[in-house]
């Protein structure tokens, strides 16, 4: 069970600070059920209610800073997702996203990152679908690795590049 203050990752909400563990006042709640409430990092103004006993695995424990440095220190070595074919695409992405997992959002960077270089290379344009789950993708990671390593969500994508030198592909 999670406290008071501890960072968790809840679903598509991204990186969230449980603010309290209590029940509900509301007619036709189960007044003795305990829920989290969480509050988004970056969505000020949202509020995340979910049941203590349901929370399964949409929630889990935010990288500790040593996590995130041994992550980001993997991040060459995270193979890119194999793509069997375009008709699936979304398919794929969807449950990249959903898997709730690091590095299966780094996965997503950098195949995606790799397909839009190609794609530029032959003329063409990044899809809208790969520049959705790229920013997704984005967004979930900096977000979690920017309050695990105590530094601005705007800093973190030089900060992987500085730890694992520029010539590497995405993030």
């Amino acid at each position: 069970m999670f406290e008071k203050g501890d960072y968790v990752i809840y679903g598509n909400n991204g990186i969230c600070c449980i603010q309290d563990v209590t029940t509900l006042d509301i007619p036709g709640v189960d007044k003795d059920r305990k829920y989290y409430l969480l509050k988004p990092v970056y969505a000020s103004g949202s509020t995340v209610y979910t049941p203590v006993d349901a929370a399964g695995p949409l929630l889990r424990a935010a990288l500790s800073r040593e996590e995130a440095d041994d992550l980001i220190k993997s991040i060459p070595d995270i193979p890119l997702i194999p793509i069997r074919d375009e008709k699936t695409l979304e398919k794929t992405y969807k449950e990249y996203m959903r898997s709730n997992n690091c590095k299966a959002w780094i996965q997503l960077i950098k195949t995606i990152y790799l397909r839009k270089e190609n794609r530029i290379m032959k003329g063409h344009k990044i899809t809208a679908l790969d520049s959705r789950y790229f920013s997704l993708a984005e967004t979930s990671l900096y977000g979690e690795l920017a309050v695990a390593l105590d530094k601005p969500r705007e800093e973190i994508k030089s900060y992987i590049a500085d730890c694992i030198g520029h010539n590497n592909p995405e993030p």
